[in-house]
């Protein structure tokens, strides 16, 4: 029987092996659905959001930055966000958790809307 470099190299790519079979089923086990969701940007400028339809997954962040030299909010109708005022220059940040349309307005400026789906 040999010792050495050769029985050394059987071991270790045996181990391996068995690792890398274990890294497949730990890989399987995960979700096809993304681990980390994408942030997208909402600008509000000149008394708009721009843009008004935004369509993100579940799990992805919505910033909204505020361009106008005056404060707005992001307020969905319904309640399920409220950014309160968000002053110029400034921004606010929402993960989508949950799947639906989200119709928003501002309640400083009531003709400013959006809509986020969240699919």
């Amino acid at each position: 029987m040999s010792s050495g470099p050769r029985r050394w190299s059987a071991a270790i790519v045996a181990l391996l092996a068995c690792a890398g079979a274990h890294a497949a089923d730990d890989a399987a086990a995960v979700p096809s659905a993304r681990v980390k969701g994408v942030t997208h940007t909402i600008a509000i400028d000149g008394t708009a959001y721009v843009p008004a339809l935004l369509t993100v997954k579940r799990g992805d962040t919505v910033s909204w930055i505020n361009k106008d030299p005056f404060p707005h909010t992001v307020t969905a109708r319904g309640g399920a966000f409220d950014s309160k005022t968000i002053a110029a220059g400034k921004s606010w940040r929402y993960v989508a958790r949950h799947a639906g349309d989200f119709r928003y307005f501002c309640t400083l400026h009531p003709t400013m809307t959006g809509t986020l789906k969240v699919e």
